[in-house]
């Protein structure tokens, strides 16, 4: 399998295994301005150079040589299993893409057939994330009626395909607490050209897409969906130390990598 959803700046100073939904535009920026000067102009997902990616044929000897040799820094991010999913929600299903289309063409005209998600105009998003919130279930335990996506797939599963395949992180970066994780990993790496976290612009790429969200995050999730969030994401609470309860943001204690990479490495 390799290394997929992984990136590495072509000074080779550091690796990210992308987590969808988990600060990656603002991450991959990050990146490209430490080895550039300046930031991509445009959605670094869509960067073809400056940036090796798992994704471009040519980067994919050299990330899987440093991957596995694990002498290249390595990092990832993760972020509430409950506000991810929201936002999974209100960008890919909610919203309108860059493209000026739906996400994945009938995508959203079958969610509102089979399972009567409604996102058009003044609608009760509480009632519609919920309905999606069954049909994600349904992709991850049943894989039907597709294949989970990775925006809304588990981070474990993400995470889990670098340390399977050999790789080693040095950090895991929580959303919740960005400025001063990704302070720490700024600081355990060299870039030519340092970032200032603290007044870089925002790379939100998502932002903009779908209405806003109107209701506390807790608001969303009743005593099913709750029960749905566990079936779904027990392995991504548990391993990255978020509270059960909706609405509680950041992890409740410091990650523990060893725990993390014993138990996603397949052995």
């Amino acid at each position: 399998m390799g290394f997929p959803g992984t990136w590495m700046t072509e000074s080779e100073s550091v690796m990210y295994r992308v987590v969808p939904k988990c600060a990656c535009s603002t991450i991959g920026q990050i990146m490209y301005y430490g080895d550039h000067g300046e930031y991509f102009d445009g959605d670094i997902h869509d960067a073809k150079q400056g940036l090796h990616k798992w994704g471009m044929e040519a980067s994919r000897p050299l990330i899987q040589k440093h991957a596995r040799a694990q002498d290249v820094y390595a990092f990832t991010s993760v972020r509430n299993p409950y506000t991810r999913v929201l936002s999974a929600f209100f960008d890919k299903i909610a919203g309108i893409q860059r493209n000026g289309k739906r996400y994945r063409g009938n995508l959203v005209p079958m969610l509102v057939r089979k399972y009567g998600v409604d996102v058009e105009g003044d609608f009760d998003q509480i009632a519609s994330f919920r309905r999606f919130l069954l049909f994600v279930r349904d992709t991850i335990r049943f894989r039907k009626p597709m294949d989970p996506d990775i925006h809304w797939s588990a981070m474990s599963g993400h995470i889990s395909t670098f340390i399977a395949n050999g790789g080693r992180f040095n950090r895991i970066v929580s959303t919740e607490d960005f400025a001063t994780d990704m302070g720490k990993v700024l600081s355990e790496i060299e870039q030519k050209h340092p970032v200032d976290l603290a007044n870089m612009p925002r790379f939100n790429e998502s932002e903009g897409h779908g209405p806003k969200r109107a209701f506390p995050v807790e608001d969303y999730f009743d005593d099913l969906s709750v029960h749905l969030m566990f079936e779904i994401y027990n392995r991504d609470f548990n391993l990255f130390k978020y509270d059960r309860e909706p609405g509680r943001g950041a992890p409740k204690k410091e990650l523990d990598l060893d725990e993390i990479h014993a138990k996603l490495s397949g052995r």
